[in-house]
């Protein structure tokens, strides 16, 4: 379908938005007319209400003639001057696409690249372009691979894709701001109701009566249908708007195979989906490890650690990329599956271009250290800016370990207080233990029925790895409490604990090995402590 059947069916598909609203506006004042012409008394008046209620959102909805201003996301704006080799590369590929290059290039903190237009008068006149690019994209691409992926956005506007976005954003955010209404209203009306049943339940109680069951089905039905109707409406609107969505895709993985080479956009549509799990993974347990401590990462490192982590990983990337995702794509998504892209890109004829831009893309940047410093200052919330910053990541890591510890509340926890009306303490649980009360104190843990049924050695079985867990991160949180604890730290595996140097540092008789015996003991059908007590630091005595 071309650009003009595309912006006419978009124009039909808007006026239809209004053509519903003027219909069921007819249809409210029809019901009116026909109330008040053979009805009389409360119910003429009522039903009016009602009518005039459904209008106000029908004709706030018609009335909003505006499509919200797009705005910036967080990002680092970046000048000719700033990175002249970025921008030499943008300018090339959209002269090979034969589009306008972007007005402007900002640099985010997410796994993304697109280039979006602000068009007027409805997509007929054309309007600044922003290229939106993120560093960890740089980081974790080749230079051919970025090449390719940028390619596939000016393969957009080659196309006209996104010239008459203007048109179907206001009908999806008007319908959208309709239905929104008409929910917020049933919600009211629910939560209104609700409450006045719970204060004619709470006068029966204080009556010395039986409190009534609050029961708030069908309130707001009115409003909820008329939800329905517009909600039918926009799934048809999105059908439609959408049904050459798909098609437009695989045309722009053509133009970025024919600008940036086959091998390239195959391997860039591979790598995207392994990076986006990764940076998810890295954001969680590196980027924000040490919150809990109120503590950052070193200047730079909250995203420049990124490809530390890549690179000690590139093992288990390889086997991401090689496995393509046989997601199942919603009916509203825009995109085809990743693996039926990189299956129709592979299957083009060699192109001899397999050995280009291998390098990094992250260096396309003048001085990448730079940047991703100043990145930290335009994409971070002030809060963590404030945050006091680790010299590096090992300290980082003790920190972060040690507050998690400090803070810990287990299930065992929980239990302890439960059973002994006193704060859960490791010597107070070695104490219960000893006393042969560990069976009756497992009773006050959280447990599935299946475990609470269960007697005698089956009900230790169901307990015992719970009570294990527990007793091990009371028995660190003791160590740590002393500063007797190190954590390794490593980008290509989890962080692993070293405790003390007792005995030898042979496998078997090493201070872990020693302390999981210990632990094992403690939690046996006939627990003893002597192990466990004998590895714990002595108690301070107050001077």
């Amino acid at each position: 379908m071309g650009a003009t059947l595309r912006a006419v069916r978009a124009l039909v598909l808007l006026l239809g938005f209004y053509l519903l609203s003027l219909v069921l506006l007819a249809a409210l004042v029809g019901l009116d007319v026909l109330v008040f012409s053979w009805g009389h008394g409360p119910l003429t008046l009522k039903v009016g209400f009602v009518t005039v209620l459904l209008a106000i959102p029908v004709v706030r909805g018609m009335l909003m003639l505006r499509t919200p201003k797009g705005v910036d996301p967080p990002g680092l704006p970046v000048t000719d001057a700033d990175e002249p080799r970025l921008w030499a590369l943008v300018r090339e590929l959209a002269a090979a696409a034969g589009t306008r290059v972007p007005d402007r290039i900002l640099l985010t903190g997410e796994v993304n690249a697109s280039v979006s237009e602000t068009p007027r008068l409805l997509g007929l006149v054309p309007g600044p372009r922003r290229l939106t690019l993120g560093v960890p994209l740089l980081t974790g691409l080749t230079e051919a691979q970025l090449r390719s992926v940028l390619a596939h956005e000016f393969g957009h506007f080659t196309g006209g894709d996104t010239r008459l976005s203007a048109l179907v954003v206001r009908g999806r955010v008007q319908i959208g701001r309709v239905i929104g209404q008409f929910h917020d209203r049933a919600d009211d009306k629910v939560a209104a109701d609700r409450a006045r049943q719970e204060r004619a339940s709470a006068k029966r109680v204080a009556k010395g009566r039986k409190a009534k069951e609050i029961d708030t089905a069908g309130v707001g039905l009115t409003y909820r249908t008329m939800a329905a109707i517009y909600t039918a409406y926009g799934k048809l609107y999105l059908r439609a708007s959408l049904s050459t969505a798909r098609g437009q895709e695989f045309a722009a993985d053509l133009a970025a195979a024919r600008i940036a080479g086959r091998d390239a956009t195959a391997s860039a549509l591979r790598a995207i989906p392994a990076l986006s799990a990764s940076h998810d993974f890295y954001t969680e347990s590196y980027a924000t490890l040490g919150l809990p401590a109120r503590l950052m990462p070193p200047r730079g490192e909250f995203f420049g650690g990124f490809g530390r982590m890549l690179t000690a990983r590139e093992p288990e990337l390889a086997e991401l990329r090689a496995e393509l995702p046989e997601e199942q794509t919603g009916a509203y998504d825009s995109h085809p599956p990743i693996a039926e892209r990189v299956r129709r890109i592979e299957a083009l004829p060699a192109d001899g271009r397999a050995d280009e831009g291998t390098g990094a893309a992250l260096s396309l940047l003048t001085d990448p250290a730079r940047s991703l410093a100043a990145l930290e200052d335009a994409v971070l919330v002030n809060r963590l800016l404030a945050y006091e910053r680790a010299a590096d990541w090992q300290q980082l890591l003790d920190a972060a370990m040690a507050a998690g510890l400090a803070s810990a509340r287990t299930p065992l926890h929980q239990a302890l207080t439960a059973y002994t009306g006193q704060p859960a303490t490791l010597p107070a649980l070695l104490d219960v233990i000893d006393d042969g009360r560990l069976w009756r104190l497992a009773e006050q843990l959280p447990l599935s029925e299946e475990a609470s049924a269960a007697k005698g050695r089956a009900y230790r079985e169901f307990v015992r790895p719970v009570l294990r867990r527990s007793l091990r991160t009371m028995v660190l949180a003791e160590f740590s409490s002393r500063s007797l604890l190190h954590w390794e730290f490593s980008w290509s595996r989890p962080a692993s604990v070293r405790l003390p140097g007792w005995g030898s540092e042979t496998a078997d008789d090493s201070p872990e090995a020693t302390l999981e015996a210990a632990l094992d003991a403690a939690v046996a059908d006939h627990p003893e402590t002597g192990r466990l007590r004998a590895l714990l630091p002595p108690v301070p005595q107050n001077a």
